[in-house]
């Protein structure tokens, strides 16, 4: 009985390590592979029009700029590393400017349960920036933030406060010269889809509550120092040469560029069961209007200033009260 049940185990641990495979493109994998050759990465950009609420914005904003800086040498290493791409370059121009040239509005998005912000480009713009840099495909990674829903528990894991809480997080496209998008992050054509947070701004504070023996739980900000101290806690980079790399970027780094790797092939798989998908165009209608939107080139033409975005209400966060949910204890085996 012993060695049936090890034998079905083992089974059942090969099937699902090797039975399921999953193209992450927004077109057949076989054809970004042969599209996207050499890879151009722009340096990574900060939103500071996007939903930051921090009462100390601009240092915010500075602090991750300047860590982006120190940091986004590591997404190409770890790109280069898949070996999906013949080449991958990190474009030399100016982050603020590439990004306020480019950029024609900014969505927020709420897709299968993941609320993320969704950016869509110029496309002469895009079409120059491919061509001048000898690319076949531009990466772009922009960190914004944003207000969402979140559950935090307290030291003791009974209390816990759910809540609108203020984050940054980090999103990335691929793009082809056509402005279409090969590729993105958050990703939903893994099983589960999901938006880890980047970086949270904010925090319940369970412990003042309970040292003024109240049940309602103020919502903080974190301090600019205690944020650089977070985004300084480092761990050994894969740049030649060695170095060091935040702990909190290489989290998102090794996420975005495990679906960017080669998929092992198998002898007993064959490509029948592909999807030919179709590249996913960067302008799609909006919820709020079933109609198509105007084309990219006629939009920046009718409107001087095409970036849009909704208008921030920031509302004081009230006291909330702490719930409590029992732990149940469970038998040590």
């Amino acid at each position: 009985m012993k060695t049936f049940l090890q034998t079905f185990m083992f089974l059942l641990i090969t099937f699902l390590s090797f039975g399921c495979s999953n193209n992450y493109y927004n077109i057949p994998k076989e054809n970004f592979e042969k599209k996207v050759k050499i890879l151009g990465v722009a340096p990574i950009f900060v939103d500071s029009e996007s939903d930051i609420r921090h009462p100390e914005k601009d240092a915010l904003i500075y602090l991750i700029k300047e860590q982006n800086r120190k940091n986004e040498k590591e997404l190409v290493a770890l790109l280069r590393e898949t070996g999906t791409f013949f080449s991958v370059r990190l474009l030399d121009d100016d982050a603020d400017k590439l990004f306020n040239n480019i950029l024609f509005r900014r969505e927020r998005r709420d897709d299968a349960s993941v609320v993320y912000n969704k950016y869509f480009y110029k496309l002469p713009e895009l079409k120059e920036l491919v061509t001048k840099s000898g690319v076949d495909a531009v990466m772009f990674t922009v960190v914004s933030g944003l207000t969402r829903e979140d559950t935090f528990r307290s030291s003791n894991l009974i209390n816990y406060l759910k809540s609108d809480y203020n984050f940054l997080v980090m999103t990335s496209q691929i793009f082809d010269k056509d402005g279409n998008i090969l590729w993105e992050f958050p990703n939903f054509r893994e099983n589960s889809p999901s938006q880890p947070a980047f970086l949270g701004l904010q925090y319940p504070n369970f412990e003042e509550a309970k040292a003024n023996y109240t049940d309602y739980v103020d919502i903080k900000y974190k301090t600019i120092p205690g944020l650089t101290r977070a985004l300084n806690q480092t761990e050994d980079s894969s740049l030649p040469g060695g170095g060091k790399v935040s702990k909190i970027y290489l989290s998102v780094f090794n996420n975005m560029v495990d679906l960017l790797k080669p998929e092992k092939k198998y002898p007993w798989e064959d490509n029948k069961g592909d999807k030919k998908d179709e590249p996913q165009q960067q302008v799609p209608p909006t919820r709020e209007n079933d109609q198509a939107l105007p084309t990219k080139e006629e939009s920046v033409i009718n409107n001087p200033n095409p970036v849009q975005t909704d208008v921030i209400k920031e509302e004081p966060v009230a006291p909330q009260p702490i719930k409590e949910e029992p732990i149940k204890e469970e038998s040590i085996k």
